[in-house]
């Protein structure tokens, strides 16, 4: 990995600390020579603090450390892209981030749809929606339209129509994530299982 220092007089890059796992930044810091290579020797993500005018070990006086997982440099060899597991907070002020956001682990869509399914639970009452009328009819009509879902994925597995295939395909994951709220769970907690095993 070849890193160009010289591109900037005070031969600093900068380094965007990425959560190994959430994908969210954390942070940004900048590196000279000797702080990448500090770095890879400890393990631990080392940065060059310009007001201090030294090294600088992110945690050296909070312990909050950020393990170092994985190094890439971009295109032009001026920019690090840090992989890191942090250990607490990032942020001086104790937020897990910079921007003050929490270090939460998200699915995309797949998030915002269980934010929509929070959302019908809490208001059952919604005589047009779908998933509020599921709610109020309880766990057992959940758990069979799970049911029935699969059933239906598995007879489309069986022929050739890809559409239909993944539409019954969405409809039992829509339904296994009903579920999983009318239990009390969410998709972080079969991530969670399914890393576990891994």
């Amino acid at each position: 990995m070849k890193v160009n220092f010289n591109k900037n007089p005070d031969g600093l890059v900068p380094a965007i600390i990425q959560d190994a796992i959430t994908k969210n930044v954390l942070m940004l810091g900048y590196m000279n020579e000797e702080a990448l290579q500090k770095t890879r020797e400890t393990q631990k993500v080392t940065f060059y603090s310009r007001s201090k005018q030294r090294l600088w070990t992110k945690g050296e006086e909070s312990g909050n450390f950020l393990k170092l997982v994985d190094l890439k440099v971009d295109c032009d060899h001026d920019t690090l892209l840090i992989s890191v597991h942090p250990l607490g907070p990032t942020c001086h002020t104790g937020t897990d981030t910079c921007w003050g956001e929490n270090n939460d682990q998200t699915f995309g869509f797949l998030s915002k749809l269980e934010e929509i399914i929070t959302s019908r639970q809490e208001n059952k009452e919604d005589e047009k929606s779908y998933v509020a009328s599921l709610f109020r009819k309880g766990i057992n009509k959940i758990a069979q339209k799970v049911g029935e879902e699969a059933v239906e994925t598995v007879i489309e597995a069986k022929d050739d129509n890809d559409e239909l295939f993944l539409n019954e395909s969405a409809d039992l994951l829509f339904h296994l994530l009903i579920l999983l709220k009318a239990k009390g769970f969410g998709l972080r907690d079969v991530v969670s299982v399914l890393e576990k095993r891994h």
